[in-house]
Order: structure tokens, then sequence, then C-alpha cells
């Protein structure tokens, strides 16, 4: 009995390196998305990016991928709506507004994800919403404004809000239910077919985004922000994510990104010469402190039971 804490705990920190991965990664990714203004369209880095990671998954999971293609009739639907989510909305809306907002704003609207997440889980789950989430949110919310506003909300109603930053939300909203969506909609689908799948929606999805948008040709200029885009980010920091999730639990796995603002801040900084100002550390403390008061809970018997329970399901599937 005095050990299995001690092993529950090994499980967490162990899982937890995947999703740590994942945030690194995305925190690159966001300077990426920033950098790629102006030097290619959001919906073609989008295409191109999904396409070059279907084509590099396509050798070596596509043949088991079709070998289980009962199972994905079956469940097609569901992957194509997780395709969409997270790969489609989220990233396709987080490169136009990279146009508008900066990669510092960006960073912290994702730190807002977990909240969200267990405000979907709420609404989906039927998960009461504690006094401490409402709270939370309401403090994420303040610091939001005080962000976005550059410590001046008058400029909210000035037309100080930049439309990149609604734009970020939304697809923060899309990103959040994808997690939720993925946890909810357990699939007897490995999770690199899992993986192969989403991306090949997503691709199909994209292909009218693409052909109507301002179509950008690859060049030497934009081919290092795609090809980091396609590889670490399209498939290693979604394989990551997954994993997390399938270990940890939604809601554990999220919590680590209240670390992608403050890696996003120092990338920016080093490698964009964005300037961090004094609204940028409030409101961004402000937003991370609600969203750690949304996360609180007391532990239950449940809680306790769940990194053995999501340990059991991950050497199953494993096997």
């Amino acid at each position: 009995m005095s050990t299995q804490p001690h092993s529950s705990a090994s499980v967490v920190s162990v899982a937890g390196l995947a999703p740590l991965q994942t945030v690194l990664i995305w925190s690159g990714n966001t300077v990426v998305t920033k950098a790629s203004a102006g030097l290619i369209s959001p919906g073609s880095i989008s295409f191109y990016r999904w396409l070059l990671a279907f084509v590099v998954l396509l050798p070596f999971v596509g043949r088991a991928a079709w070998r289980n293609r009962a199972l994905v009739r079956e469940h097609w639907l569901k992957l194509a709506i997780l395709g969409a989510l997270g790969m489609v909305i989220y990233q396709s809306l987080a490169y136009e507004a990279a146009k508008t907002t900066s990669a510092v704003n960006m960073g912290v609207m994702l730190a807002l994800m977990p909240l969200l997440s267990t405000f979907f889980a709420s609404l989906l789950a039927g998960e009461r919403l504690s006094a401490s989430s409402l709270a939370g949110g309401a403090i994420s919310l303040i610091g939001l404004i005080y962000l976005t506003s550059q410590g001046d909300p008058t400029r909210l109603i000035n037309g100080g809000f930049h439309i990149g930053d609604g734009l970020m939300i939304i697809a923060v909203l899309s990103n959040a239910l994808y997690g939720v969506m993925l946890k909810r909609w357990a699939m007897p689908i490995p999770i690199w077919q899992q993986l192969f799948w989403q991306i090949g929606f997503s691709t199909l999805l994209l292909i009218p985004v693409f052909l109507m948008g301002d179509i950008s040709p690859v060049t030497t200029a934009n081919l290092p922000l795609i090809l980091y885009a396609a590889i670490p980010t399209s498939l290693v920091a979604p394989l990551c994510w997954m994993i997390g999730i399938q270990k940890l639990g939604a809601s554990r796995t999220s919590l680590l990104i209240n670390l992608l603002p403050i890696v996003v801040a120092a990338l920016a900084w080093a490698l964009l010469g964005e300037q961090l100002h004094s609204y940028h550390a409030i409101g961004g403390a402000l937003a991370l402190i609600g969203v750690g008061l949304g996360l609180r809970k007391s532990p239950t018997a449940s809680d306790q039971a769940a990194p053995a329970a999501d340990e059991a399901d991950w050497e199953a599937e494993e096997a």
C-alpha cells in the first residue's frame, strides 16, 4: 500500500515527458507561425504542412491503416471531426491570427486551453463547475483583457482589440474541444493510425481552403517554416499529446500548457526581437493564475485511481 502513491507518481512523471515535448514544439511553432506572416499565406502553409505530414507517414502507417479500414468506416466521422477541430480550424486560424497579433499574445492565449477544456468537460461530460473554476475563468478573462489592450482596457472600445486576438481565441476554443472529444471518443484504433487518419481527413478538408485563398509557392524562404510545421509540429507533437491524454487524462495533460507562454515569450524575444512589457507580465500572470485556480479540485478516490487505470489501458493497447 505504501508503494502505490510512489508508483503512481512515477507513472505521472514519466508520462508527463510526452506532452511536455509537445509544449516545447508548440512553443517553437508559435514563433514559426508569427514568422510565416508575409512569407506564405495561411491557407498554403496549412495545406502544405498536413499534406507533407501525410506523405511522410504513409509508408510507415498506410498499410496497417488500410488493413483496419473496417474500423475506420465505423469511426470515420469522429476522426474527421477531430481532424477539423485540431488540425484545420485551430491551425488555420492561428496562422491567420499571426498577421495582426504578437507571438507573446498567442502564447498567453494558448495558456487558457486547460481552463477551456474544463468548461467543455462540464458541458459535454456532465461534470459540475466548481466555484474555483468560475473564479479562475473570471481572473483569466481579466488577464486577457489587460494583455490584449496593452494595459489600457479602453483600447478595446476604441478599436485596440486586434482581429488576430479574436481569431486566436476561437482557435484555442477549437483545440480545447479537440482534447475533450479525443478522450471521450475512445476508439479501438492504434494511436499512430488515429493520427494518420486525422491528418488524412484534415488534408482533404484543407483543399478548398487552399484553392480559394492566396496560393503561395514553396520558396527557399518559407520552406524551413513548412518543414518545421510538417514534421515536429504535425507528427511528433500530436502523437505526444495523444499519448499524454491516454496515459494521464485530458485535464492533467493540459496543465503543461501553462508553461507555453513562458517559453514563447523567451523565444519571441530571442528570435523575433519582440519587446516584453509590463502588461505582458501582468496580463500573462493573471491568465495563468486564473487557469491554475480554475483547475484546482479536491482529490477523490477516482482521481487517485486514474493513473493506474490509464496505465492499464495504455499497456493493453501496446499489447
